[in-house]
């Protein structure tokens, strides 16, 4: 009996300094690359990333692009929270004013009683026949406090194919 504790001595110990040995090699292939001896430079005077403005917007869409009176055929006819969770979802009625079938994208911000944006959230119509009308909810992400108050912040109608 004697004689498999003091082997089960020998053989934990080996164990030990094997996993030292181990953690050892480890520490050394990760230790950090040596310093650079770069020469250290000041910084520049000017704004190196200056860039001139431009004169059209840059991400203004050149195929189906938004009409500017997509954001009339957009009305938000309900806001609520929900008071389970504490979310705010708003519903929005989409009447096609235009000639063609269209898709809506419709972007909602919520706001709290300082008017501070608390939420976004968003919906969307596709292939609405002009003057057709459909009634969506757009759902806001995250709790929000009560008084909370909806508002469209961006509507874009492309027409489909």
């Amino acid at each position: 009996m004697t004689l498999a504790v003091g082997g089960g001595l020998i053989v934990a110990g080996a164990v030990v300094a094997l996993v030292h040995a181990a953690m050892s090699s480890v520490q050394d292939s990760i230790a950090l690359p040596p310093r650079s001896e770069a020469p250290y430079s000041e910084p520049y005077e000017g704004d190196p990333y200056e860039e001139e403005p431009y004169e059209e917007d840059p991400y203004a869409e050149e195929s189906g692009a938004t009409e500017p009176d997509a954001r009339k055929d957009v009305t938000i006819t309900a806001c609520t929270r929900d008071p389970q969770i504490g979310w705010q979802s708003a519903k929005v009625k989409v009447v096609n004013g235009s000639s063609t079938t269209a898709s809506y994208t419709i972007m909602m911000e919520f706001l709290d009683e300082d008017g501070a944006k608390v939420a976004e959230g968003g919906a969307g119509v596709v292939d609405l026949e002009p003057g057709g009308s459909a009634v969506k909810k757009a759902q806001g992400l995250g709790e929000v406090p009560p008084g909370t108050t909806c508002r469209i912040s961006d509507v874009w109608r492309t027409p489909s194919d």
